[in-house]
């Protein structure tokens, strides 16, 4: 189990996605997936439904990534509005975003009935809701700008109960979507193996390499895989160091679930114009009770470590609106990177032939997966697809210079901590569960006490580019706020883009802690 599923576990974690052995010898395949979320296995599904044969890997258990963090919205309506990417990437763009992700929620649904999986599957209804102390203006100009691309959109006066006393106004996308996604995931798991695709989990990819004609993936287990073609789909790209790392930045984000009596709340997607907002649905659960799920309260990687006040104000938020809530029956988090352009990297790596990746999800980890199953396919199939320009990893931005610095000086300013730290405790005084930046004289050491008591010391330098970890008592892991990397107190890499573990220190004779 992943560490940090021993303390939050979402909804979705209940269910099993797959039984998958760890890669024990040296493999061959026409494309190698990394990476068993919703973009690697949609990839993988349709490829293998091509006739090519198929090798995915996973550093943990099979569909227990962040596809297992979300709140599985999907939705065509714009994370970002697409008042901001018109203003960003033009008309042209934002017009073949809309009819990409729109053509990834029709595969869905035309999947799940293909292969029958029971994935709670249904079209509804999604509004953006007015929130108090917010103008009405951001609705009428995405109003404006829908109609301009051709985007079905209502504005509604009738208010939702999640809407705040004595506010009416939201905008109604119709046509959106929600299912379960791990039941979706082992959906696809159980269609790829009929298919003949072998999956391998707890197997860590080290590096990819051309060699001799072949694309060479190398495990972390001294094991190999030969390719044609390899797809990075990590979340985090784990092949490249720089090209995308500094194009994006990293978040996390928070949801809880619980139980409300049916017909408390339409079924529908609802999200409200507060920055950063909140985001609801429902989750069938019984004749008389639907689970609702509750998310938001976002904020960037390693820049907060209090998320047991951010589950507490949504569930005061959602309980100001629903009185009748029920009690909370999961609490999780999750991690979003935030591409300064508002659309995800998908297509061919930056200078690596015959090397895919999928990144960038802008809190549309579920739609853009989607949207990577066809476009992936189809540039490994024929060569081209009619949206492989719009979400180009290697695209230069043209617009949104300033929150391109913003996002980025982040590293900046961790690179600096690295050497200003200031002396204020003793290691000892870490309790159970804590962590803390301690250094002995300019080196910075990661030094946590696990829940069972056990002190562990590492450095403090993400495997990545360096970056100086972060504690998350939440999670019980160290966050890189650079570019999202995430490690177990034993210093294991969990989460990329970093591959190897937090490196080991021998305990010093002086240890003093550091802000």
């Amino acid at each position: 189990m992943n560490v940090q599923d021993e303390h939050t576990r979402s909804l979705w974690m209940d269910i099993p996605v797959a039984e998958a052995p760890a890669l024990s010898g040296p493999e061959r395949a026409d494309v190698v997936v990394v990476g068993s979320g919703i973009a690697g296995l949609s990839v993988a599904y349709e490829l293998a439904n091509r006739g090519h044969s198929v090798v995915v890997l996973d550093r943990g258990k099979i569909g227990s990534g962040m596809t297992a963090r979300t709140t599985a919205h999907l939705a065509s309506a714009l994370d970002d509005d697409y008042k901001e990417l018109i203003s960003v990437r033009g008309e042209d763009c934002s017009r073949l975003c809309y009819q990409s992700v729109t053509a990834a929620i029709d595969r869905a649904e035309a999947i799940q009935s293909t292969e029958n999986i029971d994935c709670d599957f249904r079209r509804l209804d999604g509004y953006w809701v007015l929130a108090p102390d917010t103008p009405a203006s951001h609705l009428d100009e995405e109003f404006d700008c829908c109609t301009k691309l051709g985007i079905p959109v209502e504005d509604c006066r009738i208010p939702t109960p999640l809407h705040a006393e004595g506010v009416v106004r939201s905008l109604r996308f119709p046509r959106q979507a929600r299912f379960h996604p791990t039941k979706y995931l082992a959906g696809l798991a159980s269609a790829l193996q009929r298919r003949g695709a072998r999956l391998y989990a707890d197997t860590c990819v080290e590096s990819i390499e051309q060699k001799q004609g072949d694309i060479v993936v190398k495990t972390t287990s001294g094991y190999d895989i030969r390719a044609s073609d390899v797809v990075v789909a990590t979340n985090s790209p784990v092949n490249v160091r720089v090209a995308i790392h500094t194009k994006q930045a990293p978040y996390r984000t928070y949801a809880i679930a619980a139980k409300i009596p049916a017909g408390t709340l339409a079924d529908a997607l609802y999200w409200d114009t507060l920055d950063p907002y909140h985001y609801v649905r429902l989750q069938p659960f019984s004749d008389d009770e639907d689970i609702a799920i509750i998310g938001g309260e976002d904020h960037k990687s390693g820049g907060a470590d209090d998320g047991e006040q951010r589950f507490a104000a949504l569930e005061r938020w959602v309980r100001d609106r629903l009185p009748n809530v029920r009690e909370v029956t999961h609490r999780w988090s999750g991690q979003v990177l935030e591409p300064v352009d508002f659309l995800g990297f998908i297509g061919h790596s930056p200078d690596e032939e015959h090397v895919f990746l999928v990144s960038g999800d802008s809190g549309q980890g579920i739609t853009n997966g989607l949207v990577a199953g066809i476009l992936i396919t189809d540039l490994i199939m024929t060569g081209s697809n009619p949206w492989e320009q719009i979400y180009s990893p290697s695209r230069k931005f043209q617009k949104n210079i300033s929150e391109f610095i913003s996002e980025n000086i982040t590293p900046l300013k961790n690179f600096a901590e690295y050497l200003t730290a200031s002396e204020i405790a003793s290691v000892e005084r870490l309790r159970q569960g804590e962590g803390r930046l301690v250094r002995s004289g300019l080196k910075k050491i990661a030094a946590c006490r696990d829940r069972e008591g056990t002190l562990h010391l590492h450095s403090a330098s993400c495997t990545h580019l360096g970056c100086v970890v972060h504690w998350n008592s939440l999670e019980q892991c160290w966050d890189c706020p650079c570019h999202g990397s995430q490690f177990a107190p034993d210093g294991t890499a969990l989460n990329g883009p970093a591959v190897s573990p937090l490196a080991g220190i021998q305990r010093p004779a002086k240890l003093e802690a550091a802000e």
